[in-house]
């Protein structure tokens, strides 16, 4: 990592926040937490509205999950895809797969996602590469997904490339 990783001896923070936090992770801070908490608006913004996005969208986690790995592959966030494989495998996603987004734009056209999981594969890809969503990809978004639906995808799309972002710039290392 670019920077050390954050330790209560080096700047202290809320031991609340710091409590919902490892709460939240099942015990223990992963590398993403001990760069958040070198700004505590941060990393209390971060964690309420990330905990929103994993696990309040009524989006299919599945769909969801697979923007974002896709997100991840088209960024070079190796530590958001090693975060979320686990999570599109755990919502139902076939491991195999996993594997062919290593080229997201032939994923998008593979027979063996289902044509959701293409259009969401495409989403991505739009969003993470044009910005600009292209009319007709967005009319076949509409045709298919209410717009809860489409809203949520969207903004963990949109999320996940900010979370892709800030992991790549400071260079945050997977957990050994």
């Amino acid at each position: 990592m670019r920077i050390p990783a954050w330790s209560q001896e080096q700047a202290p923070r809320d031991p609340e926040l710091v409590e919902v936090i490892l709460k939240r992770r099942g015990g223990e801070l992963i590398n993403l937490d001990k760069a958040l908490l070198w700004s505590e608006p941060l990393a209390r913004g971060w964690n309420v509205f990330l905990r929103a996005v994993r696990q309040e969208f009524a989006v299919s986690p599945r769909l969801k999950e697979l923007a974002i790995c896709t997100v991840a592959r088209l960024t070079g966030a190796e530590y958001e895809f090693i975060h979320h494989a686990p999570e599109y495998i755990k919502a139902g996603g076939p491991a195999e797969l996993l594997e062919k987004l290593r080229d997201p734009d032939a994923a998008g056209k593979d027979a063996s996602f289902s044509d959701d999981e293409r259009l969401a594969i495409r989403y991505a890809i739009a969003m993470t590469r044009e910005v600009k969503v292209p009319d007709a990809l967005f009319a076949e978004l509409r045709a298919r997904f209410n717009t809860t639906e489409l809203v949520e995808l969207t903004a963990a799309i949109g999320t996940y490339n900010l979370v892709a972002r800030f992991l790549v710039a400071l260079q945050v290392n997977p957990e050994s």
